[in-house]
């Protein structure tokens, strides 16, 4: 049985952006738990990001961060990759694609998230 859950914490990195050229820059981590009793393999990735404009930004590409993970049943895997909004809140989501032991593909999907400059909301 596949089982994978999907969990996502954001930081904004001041230091890295540039308000006045309206360059915001976010981190964002994701964890990827295999709860299933098969081991999995993240093949690629596709997000639309969308700006507080309401402009939408596609990526899609083999792996994360370089890699394509295989992880064991009841393994997570981690990893930290950024973005760059041209307002100072937005929004990811998107899916990963697999594969499973068996060589069937499936996707999982990545619900979407926030990304803000902390106390820009109140």
């Amino acid at each position: 049985m596949r089982s994978i859950e999907i969990s996502v914490t954001t930081h904004y990195l001041p230091a890295q952006s540039d308000p006045d050229s309206q360059q915001y820059v976010f981190a964002y981590t994701i964890t990827i738990n295999n709860s299933g009793d098969m081991p999995v393999q993240l093949l690629n990735r596709a997000w639309q990001i969308t700006d507080a404009n309401h402009k939408i930004t596609r990526v899609a590409g083999d792996g994360v961060v370089g890699q394509q993970p295989l992880i064991a049943a009841g393994e997570a895997y981690s990893y930290t990759s950024g973005t760059v909004l041209a307002t100072p809140i937005g929004s990811m989501h998107g899916h990963y694609g697999m594969v499973d032991h068996n060589g069937e593909l499936f996707q999982v999907d990545i619900p979407s998230f926030r990304l803000a400059v902390p106390n820009i909301l109140h």
